[in-house]
């Protein structure tokens, strides 16, 4: 068995951090204007809930157990359905708690990847082995991080999206290609308690249960489509996918924007990083520990002492008065700081200004851009996906804001090609836009600029 994992000593009543990503079912039906004496719609049937077709397995949480595992998994056919389950809103580390796996020949198979020793024989069996996951970004990273990485995978999320869904949360996507009900009630759970309730453990078995099924209908989808080979693409590139670095993670708490002065920016920085600290150490997520609020708040007053610190509005849990001396000690060095030590209002990036800056700073930029984005609109409605997956919003800015200097047509949609897969664009993408966003450059370049006057 796997020992217990320490419990965060926390405030009982607060609650996770993170809000689970749960859709909404709640949509509306009603016809407008369908008259006083029409007779009401008889509801539909709910769809049948999802139930575990080998009823829940036991946990595995030693190395001999491991070992079964490995071996049905190895022995079994076709790819294999894999979930993982962090504890997102109570623990600062995104390391997985449970990890969840289906394969035909096999059945599922729960790992307790904290209990085991190591997963390598896992990796092993699986090797060359397509991998099936919902929304691959948020557990890549996760399974990465003890020793699981896939060769090739499918993600389902993502072909919803290449086949434009307008929603594709597992739960949605299973019950509209399926038309089966997932169960969503443990989606914000703390994976990290032990033992893991037997409840909590049926709801993640059911996270993998119909996850090749799935597959299947959406890669016949994507064929029937004409979009095998996008998702192709796109799955290939997932496989080097790395979280993305912040640089200044401070300036994302919560109602920092409103703080004026470098000195409150200060402040605001110097408590993030106390807390960020303390919270790495106890592996607890940093809202837990004080919430956002309270370092704005204490950014604005600069309390002096641990008297003014816990009368100041937010400073009220054990985390607060625990660490009030580190928090003390943050404002007083930001006292001492000088001018230049303070950060600014905005940092300087490397990428182009935010796009509502460019009609006073480059009024040509400025046409190609708007002239480019609606290009972009067009072409994602007629081919049924999110614009955002037709192209990433950060490589449009980019290229409109510097485009090649070339201006020959069959040249410059070279030079466009390029210069979308040096950002990360894959071919796919930069064969449908590529014509739209030469155009866009060219045709901003020849209007007229409004801004100049004319001659008198």
């Amino acid at each position: 068995m796997s020992e217990t994992a320490e419990t965060p000593d926390l405030e009982p009543d607060l609650e996770p951090d993170v809000q689970p990503d749960v859709e909404s079912d709640v949509e509306s039906d009603a016809e407008p204007d369908a008259g006083i004496d029409a007779a009401p719609e008889p509801e539909a049937p709910p769809a049948p809930l999802l139930e575990l077709r080998d009823g829940l397995p036991e946990i595995v949480e030693t190395d001999e157990r491991l070992a079964e595992a490995c071996a049905a998994l190895a022995a079994a056919s076709g790819p294999v359905a894999i979930d993982a389950e962090r504890a997102s809103g109570y623990r600062y580390s995104n390391r997985a708690y449970l990890i969840q796996l289906r394969r035909e020949g096999a059945g599922t198979w729960l790992v307790d990847p904290i209990a085991v020793s190591t997963l390598a024989p896992l990796q092993e069996a699986l090797e060359g082995v397509e991998w099936i996951l919902h929304a691959a970004t948020q557990d890549l990273p996760c399974l990465r991080e003890v020793g699981l990485t896939p060769t090739s995978l499918f993600d389902t999320e993502l072909a919803g999206r290449l086949l434009g869904y307008p929603r594709v949360g597992l739960a949605t996507l299973v019950e509209t290609v399926l038309g089966q009900r997932m169960r969503k009630e443990h989606s914000a759970a703390d994976w990290s308690t032990r033992p893991l309730p037997k409840p909590w453990l049926e709801y993640a078995a059911l996270d993998v249960e119909v996850l090749v099924e799935l597959r299947d209908h959406m890669a016949t989808e994507l064929e029937k489509a004409g979009k095998a080979e996008w998702a192709r693409q796109e799955f290939e590139h997932l496989l080097d996918f790395e979280p993305a670095v912040r640089v200044d993670a401070w300036r994302r708490t919560s109602g920092v924007h409103r703080l004026r002065g470098r000195r409150a920016l200060g402040a605001a920085r110097a408590l993030w990083e106390a807390r960020d600290r303390i919270a790495a150490e106890r592996d607890v997520t940093p809202g837990r520990i004080l919430p956002d609020s309270a370092i704005v708040v204490a950014a604005t007053v600069m309390p002096a002492d641990r008297r003014a610190l816990l009368s100041t509005s937010g400073f009220h849990g054990r985390g607060a008065s625990r660490y009030a001396s580190a928090w003390v000690d943050a404002l007083e060095q930001v006292r001492e700081m000088g001018e230049d030590e303070l950060p600014t209002r905005a940092p300087r990036g490397d990428g182009p200004p935010h796009p509502r800056t460019w009609a006073e700073r480059d009024a040509v930029a400025d046409r190609r851009f708007k002239a480019a984005r609606e290009a972009m609109l067009n072409l994602a409605e007629v081919h049924h996906l999110p614009v955002e997956n037709l192209l990433t919003p950060d490589y449009l800015r980019r290229l409109m804001w510097a485009p090649p200097a070339t201006r020959e047509p069959a040249a410059l949609a070279d030079a466009v090609r390029t210069q979308l897969a040096s950002y990360g664009a894959r071919p796919w993408q930069a064969g449908l836009v590529t014509g739209a966003l030469v155009g866009a450059i060219l045709g901003a370049e020849a209007e007229p600029d409004r801004t100049e006057r004319p001659d008198e």
